[in-house]
C-alpha cells in the first residue's frame, strides 16, 4: 500500500490530485468520420519522409504503459494505464539525419508543440490509443495522441498528425503564447518566465 509521503513525492509542486480526466484544449474538437483519409507524416531532418496510414498504424505492435500525468493548469492524475505504440516501434521506419536534435509535433488545426529529440525518444514516451481500458475519446485526442508523461501534459499533443524533426528548437503554439519551452512539472516550468 502506498503511503501519503510516497504519493506526495509523485505530485509536483503546485499541483492537486484529481480522479477525473479534465478536458482542456484550444479550438474545436476534430470529428473523424472516415479514417481512411487519416495519416501520420514524419518529415524534416529525415533521409526520407514517412507516411503511415491509420490502417498501418493500427497494425503496429502495442503495449501497456503506466504513468502519472500533470497538467499546467495544476491538476495531476496518478496511475494512468494506457495502451499504445512505443516511439521506438515507429522509429524503426525512420532514418534521422545527424542534424536532427528537436521534434515539433503537429496536430489538427495547426496546433504544434516542441520537444528535444532525447525526450521524444525516451522509453516512456509513446503514441496513445487507449486510456484506462477505453478508446480515447475525441476530447482526449482520438484517434491518436502523443504521451510525454515526464513533461506538462500540453506537450502530449492530441489529434496528432505529424512529427517534424528539426536541427534547431522553435516554439510551438502554446510556447509562442507564453508557455515554457520545456515544461518540467517538478521544476514548475509552466510559463516562459518560470
Amino acid at each position: 500500500m502506498e503511503t501519503q509521503a510516497s504519493i506526495r513525492d509523485r505530485v509536483p509542486p503546485g499541483q492537486r490530485l484529481t480522479d477525473g480526466f479534465p478536458v482542456l484544449h484550444h479550438g474545436d474538437v476534430p470529428v473523424y468520420r472516415d479514417l481512411s483519409q487519416w495519416d501520420l507524416k514524419i518529415f524534416g531532418q529525415v533521409e526520407e519522409q514517412v507516411i503511415i496510414s491509420f490502417e498501418e498504424f493500427m497494425k503496429l505492435p502495442r503495449r501497456e504503459f503506466g504513468n502519472d500525468i500533470h497538467c499546467v493548469t495544476t491538476w495531476s492524475k496518478l496511475d494512468n494505464v494506457w495502451e499504445g505504440v512505443a516511439v521506438s516501434t515507429v522509429m524503426k521506419r525512420v532514418k534521422l539525419k545527424p542534424e536532427a536534435k528537436y521534434v515539433m509535433l503537429h496536430a489538427e488545426q495547426g496546433w504544434t508543440t516542441n520537444l528535444p529529440l532525447e525526450d521524444f525518444l525516451r522509453e516512456t514516451t509513446f503514441f496513445g490509443l487507449k486510456h484506462n481500458g477505453a478508446d480515447l475519446t475525441p476530447e482526449h485526442g482520438y484517434p491518436l495522441r502523443m504521451v510525454v508523461p515526464h513533461l506538462y501534459f500540453w506537450k502530449s499533443a492530441k489529434w496528432l498528425r505529424g512529427i517534424e524533426f528539426m536541427a534547431k528548437d522553435k516554439p510551438g503554439f502554446w510556447e509562442r503564447n507564453g508557455y515554457h519551452m520545456y515544461g518540467n512539472p517538478f521544476e514548475e516550468q509552466r510559463y516562459d518566465f518560470d
